[in-house]
């Protein structure tokens, strides 16, 4: 909904004590707020209301859905999006995808399915679509003022205070720049990955795709088939993994020997036997070898990469060394020309309405400390929901996520003593990993290990219910 009158929401409840600044507060009393109904606000909202809560969802934008809404401003999504993790494990374990969609499912008809969640279990009367949270401050008392406006910045303010927080403003959607000598003054075109909508945007073109993430890896493929030319910029050697291994998609495969409890060093001898027979060794194509065993990060997923590198369609190349008027200058000394440099170097976290100090920022990176990547210390009320980039799909853990924080929020009233033992968990949990050995760079300060990570949070369950 959009505005307060709309199906009938009730006007909120008498004002409290104004805000240090003279702002008028509306006390929504035992409400929760969650912030973002994509796939893991939605499911949060599902969750707390199934718990018995009242919630007020804000979501920017006129739709539900998030990143995959393509039509909205801030979402990653181009035209030949698919998932990366496949149906089974994607899915919320609550509300199954149709059998008969495909392995990996199109952004299409990802929307779809946020669409038709939202309608079944009856979310959107929760949600104010086409408003904007502005800031979220924490007050005593455990409680939180959160202040929005309609997008846009059109409107009053408005500031009302709610029980508890959940974040789930996604963190695919703050591009993440690199800065290169000269790069001001090069004349041919730039943009990031985040702008980057439909092929049509590299038809005939020089094209120089810079980072080997699944969003690069996808692009370069595109411009192998568009562009006239098309050069692939990594800094580093990757793992990559095909789609389907053994006729199975690659992560039903690997969560079968993760229910074996198959070891690592088993796992990724299987790997590199699986690569042998198939593709043989990548650097005899040009690709960088990796400076890392595999699944130390997650492979990138990609099945056609290799072969548009083995077509001579796409030039692997090295780091970008610094910019020209109208060339690139590589670290191997070799300068390339192209006229357009798609820049898919990933995203950073932005919590834009809260101090970084609230979820543990204290150096100023932008990355959260957290407790399984969703709780902070000291503020037992507030969650992150979606803060992780798993081996497999995000959406079966945003809903554990969520069901674990409302069990939380129950608790603090039914066993006080038990959610204060939760409270003091996440304080020595701090920093933990769910993924083995990982390279500290921004873009694996999210990777879990699907399978550690669950169990991680259902022993997190147990605990707080006392089994």
């Amino acid at each position: 909904m959009s505005s307060s009158t709309d199906l009938g929401r009730p006007d909120p409840d008498p004002a409290v004590a104004p805000t240090t600044d003279g702002r008028p507060v509306s006390d929504r009393g035992d409400t929760v707020c969650v912030i973002g109904a994509g796939a893991s606000g939605l499911t949060a909202v599902k969750n707390l209301r199934e718990a018995g809560f009242g919630v007020d969802c804000y979501e920017r934008e006129t739709g539900v859905g998030g990143a995959w809404n393509w039509r909205h401003d801030r979402s990653p999504v181009y035209a030949s999006t698919h998932l990366i993790s496949s149906r089974p494990f994607t899915q919320f374990p609550d509300f199954p995808m149709p059998d008969d969609w495909p392995d990996y499912p199109h952004h299409a008809q990802l929307l779809s399915y946020f669409e038709r969640y939202a309608d079944h279990f009856d979310l959107r009367q929760h949600v104010w679509f086409g408003t904007e949270v502005v800031r979220v401050e924490p007050v005593e008392g455990d409680r939180w003022d959160v202040t929005t406006r309609s997008t846009g910045g059109y409107g009053p303010e408005r500031t009302s205070r709610y029980a508890a927080v959940v974040l789930a403003n996604g963190h695919n959607w703050s591009p993440k720049l690199p800065r290169y000598e000269g790069l001001e003054q090069f004349r041919g075109e730039v943009m990031h990955a985040s702008s980057y909508k439909d092929p049509a945007q590299l038809r005939g073109k020089r094209v120089l795709v810079v980072g080997a993430g699944n969003t690069g890896c996808d692009i370069a493929v595109e411009a192998a088939q568009q562009a006239s030319r098309c050069w692939h910029s990594t800094r580093r050697g990757y793992w990559y993994a095909p789609k389907y291994v053994f006729g199975r998609p690659a992560d039903q495969v690997n969560d079968t020997m993760l229910a074996l409890r198959v070891p690592l060093r088993v796992r990724q001898w299987l790997y590199h036997w699986t690569l042998r027979l198939t593709v043989g060794d990548l650097t005899r194509f040009g690709l960088p070898r990796p400076d890392h065993r595999v699944y130390e990060t997650h492979p990138i997923a990609n099945s056609q990469l290799v072969y548009y590198v083995g077509h001579g369609e796409v030039t692997p190349v090295p780091d970008v060394a610094r910019f020209g008027d109208r060339t690139v200058e590589l670290t191997d000394g070799r300068e390339i020309d192209p006229d357009l440099v798609v820049f898919a170097t990933g995203y950073l976290p932005r919590f834009e309405f809260l101090e970084g100090r609230v979820l543990g920022d204290a150096d100023g990176s932008g990355r959260p400390r957290l407790w399984l990547n969703a709780f902070a210390a000291g503020h037992p009320t507030l969650a992150v929901v979606g803060l992780v980039q798993p081996d497999s799909g995000i959406f079966p853990i945003s809903h554990w996520q969520s069901v674990l924080f409302a069990r939380l929020l129950t608790l603090r009233t039914t066993r006080p003593d038990r959610a204060a033992a939760f409270g003091r968990r996440v304080a020595a949990g701090l920093g933990e990993r769910y993924s083995g050995k990982v390279k500290d760079s921004t873009r694996h300060w999210f990777e879990v290990g699907h399978a550690d990570y669950l169990r991680a949070l259902q022993r997190a369950l147990h605990d707080l219910e006392g089994k």
